[in-house]
């Protein structure tokens, strides 16, 4: 698939599923349900991969791989980001986690050797930059005595995981190792971790039978993992972390958008600025730069990563 539809589904779907996860906390603890949507998702992932007929059997080390994938991807990450979103608003909370487009940044070069491409910095700082506008009543409104802060920590230390599971991904596929299965055996590593967690803590498997719950749980297991993790991973296989990583920074815009259909949300000046800048950032980072001379033909930069994708 090409990698502007493999942005777009990412964008959208799990731009959306943020409405999706408010239903998600609440009555039942986050990691019980977390447990629920990725036993389910990794049920759908392997039933799917026998229909497929995937090739199931791997090397112990890729295993190990696999396993940290579902550690950071598909059980800390979301284990914080559930426990955070608890005492912070959506909206705050997207604003959060659209850092990871800089973590990738930072994290890649510093652990992994990842190069720093000045356009995609720029854009992601762009960004970054028109969610703070988008979003500045709230950031403006932030308590620190009313117990945000520790929601926003916890979903830092998510975005941080999620950040370190992307980059793994990407470095397993450069090895070879399939999107599809990865996804597939790290959900059920992922579930796994889940389960223990929720035994060590003693967590209570509670179940919310309200509509909007199981609908929601239907959505974030079916579209938001394992749709959604296969466009985005796919996507950092071929573009790289980095660019990859500002679709998180267009994930608060389509909640603004389904905000303002569903939840009578009313647009502002700081909104409409906001959202251009964003996607002011989007087009730095997605289209091409000046064609660079000869001598420079050899060095690997964003136009020659997506020519190589498509």
């Amino acid at each position: 698939m090409n990698p502007i539809w493999l942005y777009g589904v990412t964008v959208i779907v799990w731009g959306s599923s943020w409405l999706a996860v408010k239903h998600q906390v609440g009555v039942v603890a986050p990691e019980a349900s977390l447990v629920y949507r990725f036993a389910l998702a990794a049920l759908v992932m392997m039933v799917l991969c026998v229909l497929r007929r995937e090739r199931m059997r791997f090397e112990l080390a890729d295993h190990a791989r696999m396993a940290t994938i579902g550690l950071l991807l598909f059980c800390a990450n979301f284990f914080f980001i559930y426990s955070g979103m608890e005492t912070l608003t959506s909206g705050l909370a997207s604003v959060a986690f659209s850092t990871v487009v800089g973590m990738n940044i930072l994290i890649g070069a510093a652990l992994f050797g990842e190069p720093i491409r000045p356009r995609v910095a720029a854009g992601a700082a762009l960004g970054m930059a028109g969610i703070a506008v988008v979003f500045w009543p709230e950031v403006r409104a932030f308590d620190v005595e009313s117990g945000t802060l520790r929601g926003l920590g916890l979903v830092l230390l998510g975005t941080a995981s999620a950040s370190l599971g992307m980059l793994s991904s990407a470095r397993a596929q450069r090895r070879g190792l399939p999107v599809f299965q990865a996804n597939a055996y790290g959900m059920v590593y992922g579930t796994l971790f889940l389960l223990a967690l929720c035994l060590a803590r003693g967590t209570p498997f509670d179940f919310d039978p309200r509509p909007a719950c199981v609908i929601s749980l239907a959505y974030v297991t079916v579209f938001a993992s394992v749709i959604g993790f296969w466009s985005y991973l796919t996507l950092v296989g071929r573009i790289g972390a980095d660019r990859a990583a500002y679709a998180s920074v267009l994930f608060p815009v389509v909640a603004l958008a389904l905000s303002t259909a569903f939840e009578g949300f009313v647009w502002s000046i700081h909104h409409v600025i906001g959202v251009a800048v964003v996607l002011a950032g989007n087009v730095l980072v997605l289209t091409r730069g000046r064609a660079k001379p000869p001598i420079a033909a050899e060095i690997p930069t964003p136009e020659t990563a997506i020519g190589k994708a498509t």
